[in-house]
This record gives C-alpha cells, sequence and structure tokens, in this order.
C-alpha cells in the first residue's frame, strides 16, 4: 500500500509498505476518504506548532497528520468484539501524532478509537466523525449547565469547528444562532444554510449586539477561535456562559464589567461519549457534515489541496487514497 510521508514543505513523499496487520484489540481500515484538519496540516506546513511547547520533526510520522477518515473495516486482531469485518467505521479520536496516521490506503487502528457509522452515507458525511466529536464534547457540557433550549446562541469562528458547533446549537434547541467571521465567503456559506445572521466581527453593529454593562442579545457564546480578542469580545457580549472550543495561545483578561453571572467554561476533553452523540445527530439528520467539505482529490493531490486550505478556496478537503 502507499502511505503519504510529510517533509518540510514542500517536500513529500509517498512510501510502499505492505498492508498492517492488527495486533491485540486493534482493527484495519481500509480508508475510503480523509478529511484535513486544517490546524494540523497548514501550522505543520508551515512549521508552526498549534500548541505552546511543541515542535514537529520532519519527515513527519508516515501518514500524519490525516485522522478525519471512514473506512470499512478488513481485519481485526484478537480481543476485538464490538466491530466486525466488513463493517463502516470512522476514526473518532486521533491516536497521536506518534502512531501512522490516516494519510494512507490502509491504517491500523485501536478498536476503542473507532465507531460504527451508516453505512448508506456519503464518505463526506462520516469522514470528519473526530471534528464533530471534539466540538460535540463542549455541547454536551453546556447541557449540564443549563442547555441551550430557547437560547440566542454565538459561535465566533465559521471555519469547520464553527459550522458544525452552529448545527450543535440548532440540534440542542437554539432559538437563534448568529455567526461571526471576517471571511465573507464563510458569512455568506454559513448563512445559507445553519446561522440566522452572519457579521463581521469587525463592524458588529453595536445596536444589534451591545456590550456589557448593556443587557447582552446573546445568552450564550462558543468561541472557535481562540484569539484573546475573540474571546474578550465574547464575554463582553454574552449574558450568561461563553464556552471555549478555539486553541489557547495567550491568556484572557477576565474582567470585573463580566461579572454578575457570566461563566466563562473551558474544554472539557474528548469522549466516547461525545463520539456517541455526534453519530446519533448525524444519522437523525441534524448534523451534515458532507457540505463542509468543498473539494475532493486523490491522496496523490495532497499539496494540492492544501494550497485552498491555504487560500481560503476550501473549508475542507477530502482526499481518497
Amino acid at each position: 500500500m502507499k502511505v503519504l510521508q510529510i517533509g518540510r514543505y514542500p517536500d513529500l513523499a509517498f512510501v510502499d509498505v505492505p498492508i498492517p496487520e492488527p495486533g491485540p484489540g486493534q482493527v484495519v481500515m481500509r480508508v475510503l476518504g480523509v478529511a484535513t484538519c486544517p490546524q494540523w496540516d497548514l501550522h505543520l506546513r508551515h512549521d508552526e506548532p498549534m500548541f505552546a511547547g511543541h515542535s514537529f520533526t520532519y519527515p513527519y510520522t508516515p501518514g500524519q497528520p490525516g485522522h478525519e477518515a471512514t473506512g470499512v473495516v478488513t481485519a481485526v486482531g484478537e480481543e476485538v468484539s464490538s466491530v466486525a469485518v466488513g463493517d463502516r467505521v470512522s476514526a473518532w479520536r486521533d491516536q497521536g501524532h506518534d502512531r501512522w496516521g490516516c494519510y494512507a490506503e490502509y491504517a491500523v487502528l485501536d478498536e476503542t478509537n473507532v465507531i460504527g457509522v451508516p453505512a448508506a452515507l456519503p464518505v463526506e458525511a462520516t469522514a470528519s466523525v473526530e471534528l464533530a466529536m471534539c466540538v460535540g464534547a463542549t455541547f454536551l457540557l453546556l447541557r449540564t449547565m443549563g442547555g441551550l433550549s430557547g437560547a440566542r446562541v454565538g459561535i465566533n469562528g465559521l471555519g469547520p469547528a464553527g459550522l458544525v458547533a452552529a448545527q450543535m446549537a440548532r440540534a440542542e434547541g437554539a432559538s437563534r444562532v448568529v455567526g461571526f467571521d471576517p471571511h465573507e465567503g464563510r458569512r455568506r456559506f454559513a448563512l445559507e444554510r445553519w446561522v440566522d445572521a452572519a457579521p463581521d466581527p469587525a463592524c458588529v453593529p453595536e445596536v444589534s449586539f451591545p456590550a456589557r454593562p448593556a443587557t447582552p442579545a446573546l445568552d450564550v457564546i462558543v468561541d472557535c477561535v481562540g484569539s484573546k480578542r475573540s474571546v474578550e469580545w465574547a464575554m463582553d457580549h454574552a449574558s450568561s456562559r461563553v464556552a471555549l472550543f478555539g486553541v489557547q495561545r495567550e491568556d484572557y483578561t477576565y474582567a470585573p464589567r463580566h461579572y454578575g453571572g457570566l461563566s466563562l467554561i473551558g474544554y472539557p476533553g474528548h469522549s466516547r461519549e461525545a463520539a456517541e452523540y455526534a453519530v446519533a445527530l448525524i444519522g437523525a439528520g441534524k448534523l451534515d457534515l458532507a457540505p463542509l467539505i468543498t473539494a475532493t482529490m486523490p491522496l496523490g493531490d495532497y499539496q494540492r489541496g492544501i494550497d485552498l486550505l491555504e487560500r481560503q478556496e476550501a473549508i475542507k478537503v477530502l482526499f481518497v487514497p
């Protein structure tokens, strides 16, 4: 089989290796499609670590950073009981970048890291279950903190995570969903599908979205950006809760003006429960991941696909090995 190995940009190679065999508690998945994670793919291209203290070593681990993948189980190891050969599954958890990833024709995954998905759905609809799980963890936490039924919900950032969050807010009963993003195309895309309004954060009308100490027009804001400016804007414009999903790279200031009922909610972490929540929404038709895939191409065109992300001409790219 062939597996992609990324070197320092623009170097990459397609390595020929034997189809892997599963160990105890593992499955082999024939990859039908693997979606980009723009954060990882672009940070790797520019050698700019996503997290404080992290660094890249080139050439990178074969198959990485591919982890949003769906496929068919072709072999199972000893002690595997939850899936069988022929099952359609998705990877719901990134196994770590020290292990071979899914930018490959076949991938070995721990049984605990795959979840069954509806075989009747197109690959585009289930490849990014891992992303949906990540976002879903935040929404399960919000359920325990008053829920979203009837709430006016803001989404900061309309990239892949924000577009999933907008759909989950709807599924949780939000009465109004507003998305904020500087990219006109992203705002238009979301407005056509999942949000009621999509202002440019650089020119949000104060009359429509008053800041504290006035009464905010939004009850809850889910921040999918992570910047200091974005999070502090959210704290100024939410009346009850701000949930942090975007990767934090700098300190935020929770100021006296934020007192009086505002809760700042950290990210709860990944869980199988969140993966099951996401797959249930997909099966019920309340979460559609397929529109996030704006380009599909062979894995051999990897650099061309990442070029589209770089130019913000694609939300996500699906590679077919």
